[in-house]
């Protein structure tokens, strides 16, 4: 990756944001270029400086990180969105998920893997806290809630491009590896989670794992 990755963070508490702030400058290709105290501030200034990466925590004061980010995602800035919190309670990751989330992660995970997980999540992989991987395959695999693999009729190339998206493969890779247009691979995406039931691609990536 040689273009430099302009991120924001979004979060209340000023220690945690230069500490993460210092752990993103040590990656070369990283550059911090705003950071927020609220939800409202940095959605003004996500709206200024349309950055490359979002980091945004889900307990603040005021509007509250889920919130954040579907206000976000109402906007048209071409940011992704990754959660980065201490909460790993179920309900938390299902439904920033819903709400968009391009990534969950934990604080306390070891700076070297953040670097890592943000380097991925520029590149258009969905990341995850490995601890948090078979929380959300609890909640996929409910029988009263989740579709499963005989519900769904999914065409050849729909099921091309979900098992692409169960390799971590962005829209891009998808769309070269099968001779298709990005524009393409996004309409087939929606389809898919339509047929699925499911609202991201994280969830459509371990439910493929889940129904092999």
């Amino acid at each position: 990756m040689n273009t430099i990755i302009r991120i924001l963070i979004i979060d209340d508490h000023p220690l945690f944001r230069k500490g993460v702030g210092q752990i993103i400058s040590d990656e070369p290709n990283f550059e911090v270029v705003g950071e927020a105290a609220s939800g409202l501030d940095g959605i003004e200034l996500a709206q200024q400086l349309n950055p490359d990466l979002v980091l945004l925590d889900l307990n603040m004061k005021g509007i509250d990180g889920l919130e954040t980010l579907r206000r976000l995602k109402q906007m048209d800035l071409k940011s992704r969105y990754v959660v980065l919190t201490v909460s790993d309670a179920e309900e938390d990751l299902l439904e920033a998920l819903k709400s968009g989330a391009d990534g969950y992660l934990l604080k306390d995970m070891e700076p070297e893997d953040l670097r890592s997980n943000l380097v991925k999540a520029a590149l258009g992989v969905t990341v995850l806290q490995d601890s948090l991987t078979e929380v959300l395959k609890k909640a996929l695999i409910e029988p009263d809630t989740r579709t499963t693999a005989s519900d769904v009729s999914l065409t050849d190339r729909e099921t091309e491009i979900l098992d692409c998206l169960a390799e971590g493969m962005n829209n891009k890779n998808i769309a070269r590896k099968l001779g298709i247009s990005d524009t393409t691979v996004k309409v087939h995406i929606k389809n898919i989670l339509r047929k699925l039931n499911l609202t991201s691609r994280l969830e459509a990536a371990v439910w493929r794992h889940q129904n092999r």
